[in-house]
């Protein structure tokens, strides 16, 4: 036997067999596991904080519209008289206290001009409603703003049917004006620090925008500290 013949080269085969054995899979799995990973998560996450951002946006679209609303309304004929259109603004939730209406506004409690009302005595034992327009960052001191006003004995608290009996609105919707007949009314000085402040318009879910100087000319209100 030849020592060329007795063996085929085994070079032969390695070619034959390689070519099977080469990468051609890891191309056609590693872009299909990158492709369906990447682009099913990514805009998952990216999509999420609008929608949280616009939730906290108060609602003032469809649907939350109340200049209708018959106690509005008053608020805004009122304001009207005096030449004054305000910015009227709708709030997903009813906002009855001074931190709920500046966190749906996003301002502080000091912003917000509180529409409290409370009964005045006199000397005589005479009760009259008495408006007082307060910082809500502010506690009404009632023994001091009794001794600020003429013909005060004393004040105290109001309850909700003497409020509604005054000034036609539920409590949490009082507005400053827009009542059955003037009440006597006293602006927190405190409110002259910002540019503008925010107070009920008749509805406890409406607000609307105005200034220290604007409540004292349409409430014929009178200048005091009140806390």
């Amino acid at each position: 036997m030849s020592p060329l013949e007795p063996v085929a080269p085994t070079p032969a085969d390695t070619p034959a067999t390689m070519p099977a054995i080469t990468p051609e899979t890891t191309p056609a799995t590693t872009p299909a596991s990158i492709s369906a990973s990447i682009p099913a998560t990514t805009p998952a996450s990216t999509s999420a904080p609008p929608a949280a951002t616009s939730a906290t946006t108060p609602a003032t679209g469809p649907g939350r519209d109340l200049t209708g609303h018959p106690a509005v309304q008053r608020v805004l004929a009122t304001l009207a008289v005096h030449s004054v259109e305000p910015e009227l603004l709708s709030l997903p939730d009813a906002v009855r206290t001074a931190a709920a209406a500046a966190a749906a506004i996003g301002v502080t409690p000091a912003e917000i001009a509180n529409s409290l009302i409370f009964r005045a005595h006199d000397e005589q034992g005479t009760i009259t409603p008495l408006l007082v327009l307060t910082s809500g960052a502010h506690q009404v001191d009632l023994v001091k703003i009794a001794d600020l006003l003429d013909g005060v004995d004393h004040v105290d608290r109001a309850d909700a049917d003497f409020v509604r009996a005054a000034t036609g609105f539920a409590i949490g919707g009082v507005a400053p004006v827009g009542h059955p007949e003037p009440i006597r009314t006293i602006v927190d000085v405190s409110l002259s620090r910002y540019r503008h402040v925010w107070a009920a318009a008749g509805h406890s879910h409406t607000v609307y925008r105005t200034t220290y100087e604007e409540l004292l000319r349409v409430t014929a209100g009178h200048a005091i500290e009140v806390a």
